[in-house]
């Protein structure tokens, strides 16, 4: 079931490669499948072109955690917690400040 909507995305993203709503679907199917180096690859493309209200950082920063990347999902959590906070989104940013401060404060 997973193969076939991650098919339906991008044949989507085939027709129109520009858009942002079906690149954030494609990464929560993704998201879904496990495919963490697809996830984060699909996730970096969304936000380098999409205006994010902070959702898609976390998604990026746990996907970074489950990788080991430590540092990155750190500085996804920080921009994440940006955006929340220019996007009126003050619960998420709160959610990112105290998981930057818990889980990264020491690095």
């Amino acid at each position: 079931m997973a193969t076939s909507r991650i098919e339906v995305f991008e044949q989507m993203l085939t027709s129109d490669p520009a858009n942002t709503m079906v690149l954030f679907g494609l990464a929560k199917e993704y998201e879904k499948a496990g495919d963490e180096a697809r996830l984060i690859a699909t996730l970096e493309r969304y936000l380098a072109a999409a205006d994010d209200e902070g959702n898609a950082f976390g998604m990026l920063a746990r996907a970074y955690e489950r990788t080991k990347q430590g540092d990155k999902a750190r500085d996804a959590f920080q921009r994440g917690r940006e955006a929340a906070m220019s996007h009126g989104h003050p619960g998420m940013a709160e959610e990112y400040r105290a998981v930057l401060e818990s889980e990264y404060a020491a690095s």
